[in-house]
């Protein structure tokens, strides 16, 4: 589960680009973490991105 549940950032895809222009796959990952927070006034877990944490979006519990 690599998705915020805040913004919803999630994994992004591209490609790894070589010396000599070869393409291979590749994906970027949000750096999410596992949070106890405040949702709806009662404390949970939450998966959070680490912008929405330092952007004080979410109360932690």
């Amino acid at each position: 589960m690599a998705k915020c549940s805040i913004c919803g950032k999630g994994v992004v895809f591209g490609h790894n680009v070589s010396h000599s222009n070869r393409k291979t796959n590749r994906t970027w990952k949000p750096n999410i973490r596992r949070v106890k927070a405040v949702v709806q006034g009662t404390p949970a877990t939450v998966y959070v991105c680490s912008r929405c944490l330092r952007s004080g979006k979410i109360e932690r519990a």
